[in-house]
């Protein structure tokens, strides 16, 4: 997932993360990338559909 990162990278990163955004404001940055997460997968899916919706047609 982290590719060839070590855990003493992924320590840093995270410790630059706290000093940077504080501990307070994670859980708000967390929520914030979910909600988009699933708005975005939301519209993929939506995108899908229609393409195979347009798909079905063209083959009637």
């Amino acid at each position: 997932m982290f590719g060839n990162l070590g855990a003493t990278e992924i320590i840093l990163i995270v410790l630059a993360i706290l000093i940077l955004f504080g501990a307070k404001r994670i859980p708000e940055l967390a929520k914030g990338i979910g909600k988009g997460m699933k708005e975005f997968k939301k519209a993929v899916k939506e995108v899908e559909d229609d393409i195979k919706l347009d798909d079905e047609d063209k083959k009637k």
